[in-house]
């Protein structure tokens, strides 16, 4: 971020509304003197929440950007989730299920994709599995799964696939910071995912009972040992990550 951009366009946005600096302090809830320090780039040691809450009583809207080597960052990214992916895909197959990757689709102008899209044939129960390389958005990761996870049944049918229930799993891939993201919002994910690790990967195997809703880790030293995730992936042809409880 350059932080002198930043104030400059912070007091240009509250110009354009004729706003004094003690008018934008009180609506972001700040003292008029931390408003002026945001005006003239001195943030290094404002809060982050502070000015989300001087950007928002703008109308506008602050997103963090990191930059690394030009797209280098973006291709290591995505390297890490196609990886988780296909550590979910191999736990699956292992477990006897059928999985297709990426699977797009638009309902009642509803789109999206769902990272793994699971089928048990033998009990025409339906997995939808959220790929998670690092923990984000809590609230967001929620409404996500829950949107696909209700969408499930109709897409299930337009491939053919029967179904009898719809199961719903975060897949993480290990790390320190993704455990310690979860815990600092456990409310959240311990009511959304009530079942943990070993729960989901008993029910993985034996898939008779009420579809769960459940978390996944996946310890990172399998994630690095596996290649890139194909199109699709076929019952049983390849060992299984094997995943830490929750």
């Amino acid at each position: 971020m350059d932080r002198w951009r930043f104030g400059r366009a912070v007091r240009a946005l509250r110009r354009r509304r004729d706003w004094r600096q003690e008018d934008l302090a009180g609506r972001a809830g700040l003292s008029r003197s931390v408003a002026g320090r945001i005006e003239r780039g001195e943030i290094q040691r404002i809060a982050w929440a502070d000015l989300v809450a001087v950007v928002e009583a703008l109308d506008a809207r602050l997103e963090l950007d990191l930059r690394w080597r030009g797209e280098g960052l973006d291709r290591l990214i995505d390297e890490s989730h196609a990886l988780t992916v296909d550590a979910a895909v191999r736990l699956f197959s292992a477990a006897g299920w059928e999985t297709e990757v990426e699977v797009s689709f638009s309902i009642y102008g509803e789109r999206g994709s769902i990272d793994v899209l699971g089928r048990h044939p033998a009990t025409a129960r339906i997995a939808v599995v959220e790929v998670k390389a690092t923990i984000g958005d809590a609230n967001r990761t929620v409404m996500t799964l829950d949107r696909k996870g209700r969408l499930a049944p109709r897409i299930a049918a337009e491939r053919g696939w029967p179904c009898r229930g719809v199961a719903r799993f975060l897949v993480v891939a290990e790390s320190s910071t993704a455990r310690g993201r979860i815990r600092r919002h456990a409310e959240i994910f311990r009511s959304a995912f009530p079942m943990d690790g070993r729960g989901c990967l008993a029910w993985l195997h034996d898939p008779t009972g009420p579809p769960p809703s459940g978390i996944i880790f996946v310890p990172m030293r399998n994630v690095h040992r596996m290649g890139t995730t194909p199109g699709k992936r076929v019952v049983g042809r390849s060992p299984a990550a094997r995943p830490r409880s929750t």
